[in-house]
């Protein structure tokens, strides 16, 4: 599967994103300008931020302030669970707009289901891409029931869901769900934060390479046609994690890695979470 850093995935829309993109969550305020600099140095043009990060105007400056064009970066941001329903959304994604110094967004999700509101909320982000103002729309968190509330409430179907997703947790249900809908899988924790480096099958194949465990994890998820969104602070990580093209995991290391999976999530159940 020949796949390069500048291959993109073509959303149900039409709309190509970056098949891997650089996640700012929880990255100090005082370190993005740096980072980011970092990051585009090494060839990312995809950046997921959100509301909730509290960290989208540091985004937008360094961007704003950099070599690269407007038109070469794929801008994804998310709306908070405080701020779900028609007119309250409306009104984040403006802000949102605003922090990020940018007439546009590539990509606005709803972070979280919260249980009525989630549909009023996705039909302000079908008013927001009628309008142009976001080139594509979907969900973050969201399972079957979510996605199948919205396809009845709704009048556009979702063209990205951003899931927890890596090997203890391959999300094989959801990814069948996304693939029959044509809805974009997108991994968020895609390293699992770091915590199955030591795994002896990542570990084996990360000999096997010569690369690291990191690199092996995002190989396989573009291997799945997941999109990835790592996330680190130190240059040299920040480099390895975009350098993925030039080896290819056969089949029988693909599925040594699916079998890892033991749904293990590290973070909330969208089934079952509260953020009080």
């Amino acid at each position: 599967m020949a796949i390069s850093s500048n291959d993109k995935y073509l959303l149900n829309n039409g709309v190509e994103m970056p098949v891997i993109g650089f996640g700012v969550y929880k990255i100090e305020n005082e370190l993005m300008n740096d980072t980011i600099h970092a990051a585009l140095n090494a060839g990312y043009r995809h950046f997921d931020t959100a509301a909730f990060y509290q960290n989208e105007q540091e985004l937008g400056k360094a961007l704003s302030e950099s070599d690269v064009s407007r038109e070469e970066l794929f801008i994804t941001s998310k709306v908070w669970n405080d701020d779900l329903g028609y007119e309250a959304t409306l009104k984040a994604f403006d802000k949102s707009l605003q922090n990020l110094r940018t007439d546009y967004l590539d990509l606005y999700l709803i972070h979280w289901p919260v249980e009525g509101k989630y549909t009023d909320a996705w039909k302000a982000l079908e008013k927001l891409y009628e309008e142009e103002k976001v080139r594509a729309i979907g969900v973050s968190n969201f399972h079957k029931q979510h996605l199948e509330d919205i396809f009845e409430a709704c009048r556009i179907k979702p063209m990205v869901d951003q899931l927890e997703y890596h090997p203890q947790l391959a999300q094989k249900e959801m990814k069948a769900f996304c693939e029959d809908n044509n809805i974009q899988l997108e991994a968020w924790a895609p390293l699992g934060r770091g915590r199955y480096f030591d795994d002896p099958v990542i570990h084996n194949l990360a000999n096997k390479y010569d690369k690291t465990p990191a690199q092996v994890i995002l190989r396989w998820d573009i291997q799945k046609e997941v999109s990835t969104i790592p996330k680190s602070i130190t240059p040299e990580r920040i480099q390895q994690n975009i350098d993925i093209f030039d080896f290819e995991l056969t089949q029988q290391d693909v599925t040594m890695i699916d079998q890892l999976d033991q749904d293990n999530r590290l973070g909330k159940n969208p089934d079952n979470f509260s953020f009080d």
